[in-house]
C-alpha cells in the first residue's frame, strides 16, 4: 500500500504522469466506426430507387439504429423553407416532391459522432491551473434522407471526416488568477 502511495506521489512530483489527467469520450451508438464507413453506406442510396426495405438492410432503420430522428413533412418544411421569400419551387425536386406529398412524406435525420478529448502535459501545472492542454480528435457525420411513399426521393450528407484540435490555456498566476477572476468578475 505504501509503495502505491509513494509511486503516485513520485509521479505527481515529477509531473510526467499524463495518465492521471482527465479524458473524455463522446461516441454515439452507430453501426459505423468511421466517417468513411458511414459515407460509403449513404453512397449506396439512390434516390428514386432505394426503398425503406433497402434502408433497413443498410442499418438505416430508426427502430433499430439509435440516433436517427424521424421527421414528418412539417419538420422537413421547417428545414428547407427558411423564410417567407423562399417558395416550394425553389426546392430541389426530391424535397419538393416530399413536401407536396404531405403525410406520405417523411424523413430520417442521422447524426453520428466519435470524439475523444485527452488532456496532455504536466499534471501539477494542469491541476493547479498554470498550463492546461487538451487534444481533441474524431469525426462527426450527419445526413438527411427524405422518403415519399417509402421510396427515397432525396439524400444529403455532411459533417467532419476528421476532427483534430488542440486547446491550450496558460494562466501565469495559476490558482490565484482563477480565484481573482471569480471574486472580481474580471478575467486576466
Amino acid at each position: 500500500m505504501y509503495r502505491s502511495i509513494a509511486a503516485v506521489a513520485a509521479c505527481l512530483l515529477m509531473g510526467a504522469c499524463t495518465s492521471l489527467l482527465p479524458k473524455s469520450k463522446e461516441v454515439t451508438a452507430s453501426p459505423w466506426q468511421t466517417y468513411q464507413a458511414a459515407q460509403e453506406t449513404f453512397d449506396k442510396i439512390i434516390p428514386g430507387h432505394t426503398t425503406i426495405a433497402d434502408l433497413r438492410v443498410m442499418n438505416l432503420d430508426p427502430g433499430s439504429n439509435a440516433n436517427i430522428a424521424i421527421l414528418n413533412y412539417a419538420d422537413v418544411m421547417r428545414k428547407f423553407m427558411l423564410n417567407q421569400s423562399f417558395s416550394v419551387n425553389d426546392l430541389d425536386s426530391g424535397v419538393r416532391d416530399c413536401v407536396l406529398a404531405k403525410i406520405a412524406c417523411r424523413g430520417f435525420e442521422v447524426n453520428q459522432s466519435s470524439v475523444q478529448k485527452q488532456r496532455m502535459g504536466n499534471v501539477i501545472l494542469d491541476v493547479l491551473g498554470f498550463h492546461r492542454e487538451t487534444h481533441t480528435e474524431g469525426w462527426r457525420f450527419n445526413a438527411l434522407i427524405l422518403l415519399r411513399d417509402d421510396i427515397v426521393v432525396y439524400k444529403l450528407t455532411g459533417g467532419q471526416p476528421v476532427i483534430q484540435a488542440t486547446e491550450e490555456n496558460q494562466n501565469p498566476l495559476g490558482p490565484v488568477q482563477a480565484i481573482g477572476s471569480k471574486v472580481t468578475g474580471i478575467s486576466f
